[in-house]
């Protein structure tokens, strides 16, 4: 089990790492800000919320399922899930310039507050008291997962990450320092498929 730790975070530790990155980013947003920043900063939290839709669908929830065929934890947030999908769908299909388009985030992200304050509450909690000798384990197959989800749409948080910067953080450090991550991302991803 302390192997596994560390090699990865446990399940519930990278779930609730990933509802801080999406609330951290999501609290950068302002109406006013620069158009082309404002959409890079909602397309990358729409990737994030989408990777770890996907990482719970595919990792997590079918884990907590296991524990018995009428789950109501995990019942709920696929259907929450699939709201947020659709309200991804709409904000890609907006211009940032649109009148709705705020208020479409803005609705997504009160989606995402809810399903994160659910998931906190509740499912999480129940996940460490009842699967304490699968948390490491599924944490390492969704490590695996991520590297290859974010494989594949690299490019695309690459250039959201590196256009939803504040203005104050662009610099030839924080270029030095993307293009590392983009790196290291490469790497990890190629070590990962060669394993």
């Amino acid at each position: 089990m302390a192997l596994l730790h560390t090699l990865a975070p446990s399940v519930t530790e990278q779930i609730r790492a990933d509802h801080a990155h999406a609330l951290a980013t999501f609290h950068q947003f302002r109406a006013d800000m620069p158009a082309e920043r404002k959409q890079a900063l909602v397309r990358n939290v729409c990737l994030a919320v989408e990777i770890h839709a996907d990482l719970e669908e595919e990792i997590f929830y079918p884990a907590m399922r296991e524990l018995g065929p009428d789950s109501e934890l995990v019942a709920k947030s696929f259907p929450e899930h699939d709201h947020m999908r659709l309200a991804i769908t709409r904000l890609r299909s907006m211009a940032a310039s649109e009148p709705d388009y705020d208020k479409t985030f803005l609705d997504l992200m009160r989606d995402v507050l809810h399903h994160v304050a659910d998931e906190e509450t509740t499912l999480l909690p129940a996940a460490e008291r009842l699967l304490p000798e699968r948390l490491g384990e599924l944490g390492l197959r969704m490590a695996r997962r991520r590297v290859e989800l974010t494989a594949q749409r690299a490019g695309e948080l690459g250039a959201t990450a590196w256009q939803a910067l504040p203005e104050s953080a662009v610099g030839a450090a924080t270029a030095a320092w993307h293009a590392g991550t983009q790196w290291a991302g490469r790497m990890t991803s190629s070590w990962w498929r060669r394993r």
